[in-house]
Protein backbone atom coordinates (compact mmCIF):
# COMPACT_ATOMS: atom_id res chain seq x y z
CA UNK A 1 0.00 0.00 0.00
CA UNK A 2 1.59 3.26 -1.11
CA UNK A 3 1.63 6.07 1.26
CA UNK A 4 -0.82 8.10 -0.45
CA UNK A 5 -3.18 5.45 -0.17
CA UNK A 6 -2.43 5.06 3.45
CA UNK A 7 -2.91 9.04 3.63
CA UNK A 8 -6.56 9.10 1.65
CA UNK A 9 -7.89 6.32 4.10
CA UNK A 10 -6.84 7.87 7.24
CA UNK A 11 -7.91 11.39 5.81
CA UNK A 12 -11.66 9.64 4.62
CA UNK A 13 -11.60 7.95 8.28
CA UNK A 14 -11.60 10.86 9.85
CA UNK A 15 -14.17 12.45 8.10
CA UNK A 16 -16.37 9.86 8.32
CA UNK A 17 -15.93 10.17 12.20
CA UNK A 18 -16.73 13.65 11.64
CA UNK A 19 -19.36 12.85 10.15
CA UNK A 20 -20.94 10.61 12.36
CA UNK A 21 -20.38 12.94 15.73
CA UNK A 22 -22.47 15.87 13.94
CA UNK A 23 -24.98 13.35 12.64
CA UNK A 24 -25.31 11.78 16.76
CA UNK A 25 -25.44 15.54 18.11
CA UNK A 26 -29.46 15.46 18.45
CA UNK A 27 -31.25 12.70 20.41
CA UNK A 28 -34.49 12.11 20.74
CA UNK A 29 -35.93 11.20 24.09
CA UNK A 30 -39.52 9.30 23.91
CA UNK A 31 -39.62 7.96 27.51
CA UNK A 32 -39.51 9.35 30.82
CA UNK A 33 -42.03 12.10 30.50
CA UNK A 34 -46.02 11.09 30.68
CA UNK A 35 -46.94 13.83 28.39
CA UNK A 36 -44.26 14.99 26.17
CA UNK A 37 -40.95 13.68 24.28
CA UNK A 38 -38.08 15.61 23.66
CA UNK A 39 -35.52 16.43 20.95
CA UNK A 40 -32.31 17.59 22.38
CA UNK A 41 -29.48 19.19 20.11
CA UNK A 42 -26.23 19.76 21.07
CA UNK A 43 -22.87 21.75 19.96
CA UNK A 44 -20.18 19.06 20.55
CA UNK A 45 -20.04 15.67 20.67
CA UNK A 46 -17.07 13.78 21.46
CA UNK A 47 -16.44 9.91 22.52
CA UNK A 48 -20.19 9.65 23.51
CA UNK A 49 -19.65 12.77 25.86
CA UNK A 50 -21.85 15.75 25.11
CA UNK A 51 -21.54 19.33 26.17
CA UNK A 52 -21.54 23.30 24.67
CA UNK A 53 -24.72 24.72 23.71
CA UNK A 54 -28.28 23.20 23.06
CA UNK A 55 -31.22 23.19 22.63
CA UNK A 56 -34.59 21.18 24.22
CA UNK A 57 -37.95 20.72 22.24
CA UNK A 58 -40.91 19.60 23.55
CA UNK A 59 -43.64 17.60 21.91
CA UNK A 60 -47.26 16.74 23.16
CA UNK A 61 -47.54 12.97 23.18
CA UNK A 62 -50.84 13.01 22.16
CA UNK A 63 -50.66 15.00 19.43
CA UNK A 64 -47.00 14.97 18.05
CA UNK A 65 -47.37 19.28 18.04
CA UNK A 66 -44.34 21.26 19.36
CA UNK A 67 -44.98 22.04 22.66
CA UNK A 68 -41.94 24.43 23.77
CA UNK A 69 -38.48 25.23 23.21
CA UNK A 70 -35.36 25.79 25.59
CA UNK A 71 -31.86 27.07 25.32
CA UNK A 72 -28.67 25.54 27.57
CA UNK A 73 -25.67 27.53 27.73
CA UNK A 74 -23.91 24.40 28.33
CA UNK A 75 -26.22 20.98 28.00
CA UNK A 76 -24.15 18.37 29.02
CA UNK A 77 -24.69 14.40 29.39
CA UNK A 78 -23.23 11.31 28.86
CA UNK A 79 -24.52 8.93 26.28
CA UNK A 80 -25.36 5.42 27.78
CA UNK A 81 -24.94 1.87 25.57
CA UNK A 82 -27.75 2.65 23.28
CA UNK A 83 -25.91 5.75 22.28
CA UNK A 84 -29.29 7.61 23.99
CA UNK A 85 -29.26 10.65 26.68
CA UNK A 86 -30.62 9.01 30.04
CA UNK A 87 -33.45 10.70 31.61
CA UNK A 88 -34.79 11.25 35.51
CA UNK A 89 -31.55 9.74 36.50
CA UNK A 90 -30.20 12.07 39.94
CA UNK A 91 -27.43 9.48 41.43
CA UNK A 92 -25.07 11.59 44.34
CA UNK A 93 -21.95 11.67 43.21
CA UNK A 94 -22.92 9.88 40.02
CA UNK A 95 -25.17 10.32 36.76
CA UNK A 96 -27.35 12.92 36.67
CA UNK A 97 -29.53 13.07 33.66
CA UNK A 98 -29.44 16.05 31.33
CA UNK A 99 -33.69 16.17 31.67
CA UNK A 100 -35.84 15.70 34.86
CA UNK A 101 -39.52 15.57 34.69
CA UNK A 102 -40.84 15.54 37.99
CA UNK A 103 -43.84 17.55 40.03
CA UNK A 104 -41.25 20.01 42.16
CA UNK A 105 -43.88 22.19 43.68
CA UNK A 106 -46.57 19.41 44.38
CA UNK A 107 -49.05 20.94 42.57
CA UNK A 108 -50.18 18.05 40.40
CA UNK A 109 -48.41 19.14 37.43
CA UNK A 110 -45.47 17.57 35.70
CA UNK A 111 -42.49 19.77 35.69
CA UNK A 112 -39.17 19.94 34.18
CA UNK A 113 -35.21 20.64 34.94
CA UNK A 114 -32.83 20.71 32.21
CA UNK A 115 -28.39 20.40 32.27
CA UNK A 116 -27.04 23.88 32.46
CA UNK A 117 -23.36 22.79 33.18
CA UNK A 118 -21.16 21.24 36.11
CA UNK A 119 -21.41 24.44 37.80
CA UNK A 120 -22.86 22.84 41.34
CA UNK A 121 -20.44 22.42 44.17
CA UNK A 122 -17.19 20.72 43.14
CA UNK A 123 -17.95 20.85 39.64
CA UNK A 124 -21.15 18.77 39.81
CA UNK A 125 -24.06 18.78 37.56
CA UNK A 126 -26.21 22.47 37.38
CA UNK A 127 -29.63 22.72 36.13
CA UNK A 128 -32.49 25.23 35.22
CA UNK A 129 -35.88 24.92 36.93
CA UNK A 130 -39.08 25.37 34.79
CA UNK A 131 -42.44 24.85 36.69
CA UNK A 132 -45.33 24.30 34.14
CA UNK A 133 -47.63 27.25 34.54
CA UNK A 134 -51.63 26.04 33.93
CA UNK A 135 -52.57 29.54 33.44
CA UNK A 136 -50.07 30.09 30.57
CA UNK A 137 -50.09 26.77 29.71
CA UNK A 138 -46.33 26.51 29.61
CA UNK A 139 -42.80 25.90 31.51
CA UNK A 140 -41.77 28.93 33.64
CA UNK A 141 -37.66 29.58 34.68
CA UNK A 142 -37.97 29.03 38.39
CA UNK A 143 -35.18 31.18 40.09
CA UNK A 144 -35.58 29.75 43.56
CA UNK A 145 -35.32 26.38 42.10
CA UNK A 146 -32.55 26.99 39.61
CA UNK A 147 -30.53 28.18 42.72
CA UNK A 148 -30.73 24.98 45.05
CA UNK A 149 -30.35 22.53 41.61
CA UNK A 150 -27.18 24.68 41.25
CA UNK A 151 -25.06 25.42 44.23
CA UNK A 152 -25.62 22.08 45.36
CA UNK A 153 -23.85 18.57 44.85
CA UNK A 154 -25.86 18.47 42.00
CA UNK A 155 -29.88 17.96 41.51
CA UNK A 156 -32.35 18.14 44.62
CA UNK A 157 -34.26 14.63 45.18
CA UNK A 158 -37.50 14.81 45.27
CA UNK A 159 -39.57 13.54 48.25
CA UNK A 160 -43.15 12.88 47.25
CA UNK A 161 -44.71 11.52 50.21
CA UNK A 162 -43.23 14.08 52.41
CA UNK A 163 -43.54 16.73 49.75
CA UNK A 164 -40.26 18.03 50.50
CA UNK A 165 -36.92 18.19 48.23
CA UNK A 166 -33.77 17.90 49.35
CA UNK A 167 -30.48 19.02 48.78
CA UNK A 168 -26.61 17.94 49.75
CA UNK A 169 -23.45 19.89 49.78
CA UNK A 170 -19.97 19.06 51.71
CA UNK A 171 -16.63 20.28 52.66
CA UNK A 172 -13.84 18.37 51.66
CA UNK A 173 -14.06 14.98 53.80
CA UNK A 174 -15.22 15.85 56.89
CA UNK A 175 -18.30 18.05 56.44
CA UNK A 176 -21.83 17.51 54.95
CA UNK A 177 -25.01 19.41 55.14
CA UNK A 178 -28.16 17.60 53.94
CA UNK A 179 -31.25 20.36 53.38
CA UNK A 180 -34.99 19.82 52.95
CA UNK A 181 -37.60 22.88 51.58
CA UNK A 182 -40.91 23.11 51.06
CA UNK A 183 -43.77 25.06 49.35
CA UNK A 184 -45.81 27.24 51.17
CA UNK A 185 -47.72 29.73 49.39
CA UNK A 186 -46.24 29.09 46.47
CA UNK A 187 -42.84 30.47 48.01
CA UNK A 188 -39.85 27.87 48.18
CA UNK A 189 -38.93 27.65 52.46
CA UNK A 190 -36.29 26.24 54.12
CA UNK A 191 -37.70 23.99 56.82
CA UNK A 192 -34.91 21.64 58.07
CA UNK A 193 -30.60 21.33 58.04
CA UNK A 194 -28.89 17.85 59.24
CA UNK A 195 -25.40 19.14 59.58
CA UNK A 196 -22.62 16.39 60.13
CA UNK A 197 -18.78 17.82 61.15
CA UNK A 198 -16.18 15.91 61.71
CA UNK A 199 -13.91 17.98 61.02
CA UNK A 200 -12.51 18.48 64.43
CA UNK A 201 -10.63 15.35 64.62
CA UNK A 202 -10.82 11.74 63.41
CA UNK A 203 -12.47 10.53 66.87
CA UNK A 204 -15.82 12.46 67.00
CA UNK A 205 -18.49 13.93 65.09
CA UNK A 206 -20.91 16.84 65.83
CA UNK A 207 -24.22 16.46 64.26
CA UNK A 208 -26.56 19.36 64.53
CA UNK A 209 -29.83 19.14 63.43
CA UNK A 210 -31.88 22.83 62.53
CA UNK A 211 -35.94 22.80 62.28
CA UNK A 212 -38.12 25.45 61.39
CA UNK A 213 -40.87 25.42 63.48
CA UNK A 214 -44.03 28.48 63.97
CA UNK A 215 -41.65 30.23 61.93
CA UNK A 216 -38.29 30.30 64.19
CA UNK A 217 -35.26 27.90 63.90
CA UNK A 218 -35.19 25.39 66.77
CA UNK A 219 -31.79 23.84 66.78
CA UNK A 220 -29.52 20.54 68.63
CA UNK A 221 -26.24 19.99 68.57
CA UNK A 222 -24.65 16.17 69.59
CA UNK A 223 -21.54 14.73 69.62
CA UNK A 224 -20.99 11.11 69.06
CA UNK A 225 -17.83 8.89 68.40
CA UNK A 226 -17.06 8.71 64.40
CA UNK A 227 -17.39 4.90 64.50
CA UNK A 228 -20.79 4.42 66.21
CA UNK A 229 -22.62 7.39 64.58
CA UNK A 230 -21.83 5.61 61.02
CA UNK A 231 -21.85 1.95 61.99
CA UNK A 232 -25.51 1.66 60.77
CA UNK A 233 -25.34 3.94 57.64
Amino acid sequence: MTIHLKSFLVISALLAFTVLSSAQSEFTVKDGSENYSAKISVSKFVNNDCSGPGTVTLYDKSTGNLFQSFKSDNLCFYLDGKSTPSVNVIELYGEQSPLIFEDFNFDGYEDLAISNGNNGSYSSPSFDVYLYSPSSEKFVRNSALTEIASVNLGMFNTDRNKKKLVTYNKSGCCWHITTEYEFRKNNLVKTYELEEDATGGIEYITVTERILVNNSWKSEARKYKIEDYYKDK
